[in-house]
């Protein structure tokens, strides 16, 4: 995908240039500025091992996770330097990757520089504000209602008219400026420098990033073009100020009570306290305190890029060798500190201490990849072929104090604090080999194999074997000849095999140690010395690997004014690197990680691009895209069910599960009974293995949080100078476990024994008493449809051409537009996108912004 198609408007971090363009490929982006975003290509591939896809940068493949003081990586490229993103999904296409290709791949390649001089200047301002919030009670509404459940409690209620949750968040700015200068460096180099700066403000008080870039970019050749270098370097300076999670305390803050109280000793703000002071217990702090009063610093510079050189032999050629050298490092900073005023910080005995803390964490990347590409032409025949070796090694290393207010902290022993911890590294090679044969342009013939290795195995198990094939014949060239409607018609057949092996655990088949903490000692006599404890461990864990079998068509019509494809597709995962339990006695641990189960995908994918309207004065094109599929779990450990997700209201609350047989996160619930008025009956569950006994032998498989199809649709027209362009998201069939609905839905929960609190006003609807009943949580009445359609961006633009006069090569366009414009639901939360594979206990709100902007050419 191209510049000119990705989508416009807010896009701070890189993947969001493709959400929701590309058929099988889903991003969910927290509302948290700067943040990053868990990407799926066709559901992913694995169930306790990483389901993040391989991303490429130029040639270098690295490392997502974020640093301390950090988001994520793709937070530290500029989306402003990114000439165009490839999505491999195809098991031929992912296969020359084999180590970590088992999710897809992601190639975003840079800007390059030019030879003519040549300056763009890119600036763009929003507003935000909060689009949506839970619907809780507001006070009037909430002294009636408490008033009626607790009528001996009335004292408790205050006088104010509060909304915590508007409270706890702000109107928004948003500011990026980029600035990118091409041309000849001493007459003879082409060169690219990018500058730029993002600041973005989230919607919690206090919480902001701003990012600063430079990039360069240089690709000089040299002897007539059989020597060409291309160069990338990249720095990144990104400072965050995070701010907690604070929507559940908002949610159950009493509205009847002030932000700000003058009599109060926890820095002026309302607190539930007890005559002397004390806080108290089993109650929320004031959210808009706790953001205030914390001061969450994070600073993180990052360097990384990449040096390629591509030699055509001069004595041979139809030969090339490629040398490709990367690096990547990344040194982050942060600190953590609130003041003993402060309620909401750890306590003992009930007095806050407040936390000064810091960490900081060094990660770095290096990468030598060097090949030889073959390239050769028999009659009909054109042949290619590519052999090399890659090398990949990762470090990192943290050093954290812990929270040195803590009276309890322990700091002695290797176990306690401050602590310095470097991983252990982790080194990836590979031999690989690819061959493209293509006969009368008719038949394509394409044939990779890849052998890697990692240093997380064992040396029995290090190497794993990648091959593939694919075939594709143009049919049209063979059938169609006279068809004049038809430009195009190509079919394609492919199978490979990919690798996983990004697990929680550099070395696990080693045996090593952890040193007690100061609170797990030995005493020889009146010394306290601290005790070596083994690690968990397994000698015989080995590559995932999943096999993918593809189908495909590629049409064109009206000398390709419509194009398309359809695809389907087959995924069967091995081996899954699942942490799972053990017999006792038999590891160090009552769990780890070991090859067992097994995982499926199939689906199907259609997508669309068509040129509407092509004239002089008037274009309009769209894009759409959908994409159906569907996921089971075919083995796990000795055929028995897993527990997963989040507690929805405490230890062992868990409303998800693995099963034979099943999707992935399928919820696992209690069938609520109703009346016949269709009313729930509270503490009233299906009894559904008839033995007169409500209990967890009674809970079901209901539903799962996988779409059952996704569609996107983006359209862009110009008429003239002005331009017009959206683009639509759509899931179907999802489904989402409201769990602040289950967790706090209930009229008890307006007395928490010491103070009032308050609830979703879905309470209303089900009249739901009590909170003790254990079963209640895990009710099937929580699970709702999910389905949504987001409008994600709205943008209207008008360029002036050559606005510095008739001989310049210039233009000026001004914009604007709307981020979050609209989502249609029927989901009764915040949101129907959340990030918890499908349990909403609050999310960070995505705000709705009103953008302006300029881009300046000359």
């Amino acid at each position: 995908m191209a510049a000119k198609d990705f989508n416009k408007g807010a896009n701070v971090t890189t993947e969001n240039l493709l959400n929701g363009r590309i058929a099988g490929v889903t991003v969910n982006t927290s509302g948290a500025p700067g943040s990053g975003s868990e990407i799926r290509i066709r559901g992913g591939a694995s169930l306790s091992a990483s389901n993040d896809p391989l991303i490429v940068i130029d040639g270098l493949p690295i490392d997502n996770s974020a640093g301390t003081g950090s988001t994520s990586f793709l937070a530290s490229l500029n989306p402003s330097t990114v000439e165009s993103i490839s999505v491999l999904k195809d098991a031929s296409a992912t296969a020359i990757y084999g180590s970590r290709a088992s999710n897809g791949v992601i190639l975003i390649t840079t800007k390059k520089g030019s030879k003519n001089l040549a300056v763009d200047y890119n600036f763009q301002y929003g507003s935000g504000k909060v689009a949506n919030t839970v619907d809780v009670f507001g006070a009037d509404q909430y002294r009636t209602v408490f008033t009626e459940q607790f009528p001996g409690l009335v004292s408790r209620l205050g006088t104010a008219n509060t909304d915590w949750q508007k409270a706890i968040y702000r109107t928004t700015d948003y500011v990026d400026n980029n600035l990118s200068l091409r041309g000849n460096l001493f007459g003879a180099v082409p060169a690219r420098l990018t500058i730029g700066n993002t600041y973005q403000e989230g919607l919690r008080l206090t919480n902001s990033f701003n990012r600063s870039t430079v990039g360069l970019a240089l690709n000089p050749s040299f002897f007539e073009d059989h020597l060409k270098f291309r160069v990338n370097a990249n720095y990144a300076n990104e400072k965050n100020r995070f701010a907690d999670g604070v929507e559940g305390s908002a949610i159950a803050y009493d509205p009847t009570q002030p932000i700000y109280d003058a009599t109060s000793i926890y820095g002026g703000f309302h607190e539930y306290q007890l005559p002397d002071g004390q806080l108290v217990t089993q109650t929320p702090r004031n959210p808009v305190a706790q953001l205030l009063q914390t001061n969450d610093l994070g600073k993180y510079d990052r360097i990384f890029g990449n040096v390629e050189l591509d030699y055509k032999l001069h004595f041979f050629p139809q030969l090339r060798l490629v040398i490709n050298g990367g690096y990547d490092q990344g040194r982050g900073v942060r600190t953590r500190k609130v003041g003993l005023d402060a309620a909401s910080t750890g306590q003992k005995d009930n007095i806050p201490y407040g936390t000064n803390e810091y960490s900081n964490s060094n990660k770095k990347n290096k990468l030598l990849d060097a090949y030889f590409v073959y390239n050769e032409t028999f009659g009909k025949t054109v042949f290619d072929f590519t052999a090399g070796y890659s090398y990949q090694k990762f470090e990192s290393g943290t050093y954290v104090t812990g929270n040195t207010n803590d009276p309890t902290l322990p700091t002695t022993g290797v176990g306690g604090f401050p602590q310095r911890r470097n991983a252990i590294p982790i080194v990836l090679v590979g031999f690989f080999g690819r061959t493209n044969i293509n006969y009368d342009d008719k038949y394509l013939l394409t044939l990779s194999y890849r052998r890697d290795g990692s240093s997380r195995f064992s040396k029995d198990n290090r190497f794993g074997n990648f091959p593939a094939a694919a075939f594709a014949w143009k049919v049209k060239s063979d059938f169609f000849k006279e068809a004049t409607a038809l430009s195009d018609l190509k079919m394609r057949v492919g199978w490979g095999i990919t690798g996983q092996q990004n697990f929680d655990s550099n070395a696990l088949y080693l045996q090593l140690y952890s040193t007690g903490s100061g609170s797990s000692q030995y005493y020889f006599g009146d010394t306290p010395l601290p005790i070596a404890v083994s690690n968990r461990i397994n000698e015989t864990i080995k590559w995932e690997e999943t096999t993918t079998y593809n189908a495909g068509i590629d049409y064109g019509f009206y000398n390709n004014r419509l194009t398309g494809a359809v695809d389907f597709f087959y995924k069967d995962s091995k081996d899954l690197i699942t942490d799972g339990s053990v017999p006792d006695g038999s590891n160090f641990s009552n769990s780890v990680f070991q090859n067992v189960g097994r995982f499926t995908t199939k689906g199907v994918e259609f997508s669309l691009n068509a040129e509407i309207v092509k004239s002089a004065d008037f274009n309009w094109s769209t894009n759409f895209n959908v994409t159906h599929f569907d996921r089971k779990i075919t083995k796990l450990i000795n055929g028995a069910d897993f527990r997963v997700g989040e507690n929805v209201t405490g230890t062992g609350t868990q409303a998800q599960l693995y099963r034979e047989g099943y999707a992935p996160f399928s919820y696992f619930v209690y069938k609520q009974l109703y009346d016949t008025a269709g009313k729930p009956i509270e503490g009233a569950y299906a009894d559904l293995n008839g033995d007169g006994i409500i209990n967890a032998s009674d809970k079901y498989i209901y539903k799962n949080n996988a779409p059952k199809v996704t569609f996107g649709f983006a359209t862009s027209m110009n008429y003239k100078n002005l331009d017009f362009s959206f683009n639509l998201r759509a899931s179907l069939g999802n489904s989402v476990f409201n769990g602040v609905n289950a967790g706090r839905a209930q009229y008890q929960n307006l007395n928490t024994g010491n103070a009032a609190g308050n609830i979703p006003v879905n309470v209303l609807s089900t009249d739901f008493q009590t909170k003790s009943d254990s079963r209640l949580p895990l009710s099937d009445i929580w699970i709702e449809n999910a389905s949504y359609l987001k409008m994600d961006n709205i943008t209207l633009g008008y360029t002036f051409p050559k606005w510095l006069g008739k001989e310049k090569d210039s233009s000026l366009r001004l914009f604007a537009g709307c981020q979050n414009v609209f989502t249609i639901t029927d989901y009764s939360g915040l949101d129907p996108e959340v990030d918890k594979n499908g349990v909403d206990l609050t999310i960070y709100p995505r705000q709705r912004s009103i953008l302006v902007g300029a881009n300046v050419k000359f």
